[in-house]
């Protein structure tokens, strides 16, 4: 199962539903690396010398040290959204479709960035959770429909 390392801004509901699912989720905090201004290069190097994919609410951030092309284990940048649960199942789902579709049965994020976006659709009550799944250097992207109880998320990978 992927290794997660969760930046000190990401919600602790988040984490805690994570674990209950079986993930080995490290916070910041956990590794004595919270509340030190900690520059985000160095948290995603942190993660990456763990081998473990950094999952956090920073988006511009980590989208940008994402595009400056260095490796990295792989980054998931979660909406803030107080569907924690729903947020959880639906990024476990993902996950689990990930290490189905891997040859060696394992999931690798590597030099990826997840990212869920939330879109309100017109005429709708819904809102929509959409998961946009990029490579460095990589243009290609494919879209699937995930469901989860009151949502419906779109991911693109």
């Amino acid at each position: 199962m992927i290794k997660l390392y969760s930046n000190e801004n990401f919600p602790m509901d988040i984490v805690r539903e994570l674990r209950q699912l079986g993930y080995d989720v490290l916070t910041s905090y956990e590794a004595g690396q919270a509340n030190q201004g900690i520059p985000d290069e160095e948290v995603l190097n942190f993660a990456t010398q763990n081998q473990r994919v950094v999952i956090t609410l920073n988006r511009d951030d980590f989208i940008a040290l994402h595009r400056s092309s260095i490796s990295h284990n792989g980054i998931i940048i979660c909406k803030t959204d107080r569907d924690y649960i729903g947020q959880t199942q639906t990024l476990h789902a993902y996950l689990q479709d990930i290490k189905s579709q891997s040859s060696a049965g394992a999931a690798t994020l590597q030099n990826r960035l997840i990212r869920v976006k939330k879109q309100n659709q017109p005429k709708s009550s819904r809102q929509v959770l959409s998961f946009k799944n990029t490579q460095n250097n990589s243009s290609s992207s494919n879209l699937k429909i995930w469901r989860w109880q009151s949502s419906t998320l779109a991911l693109c990978s």
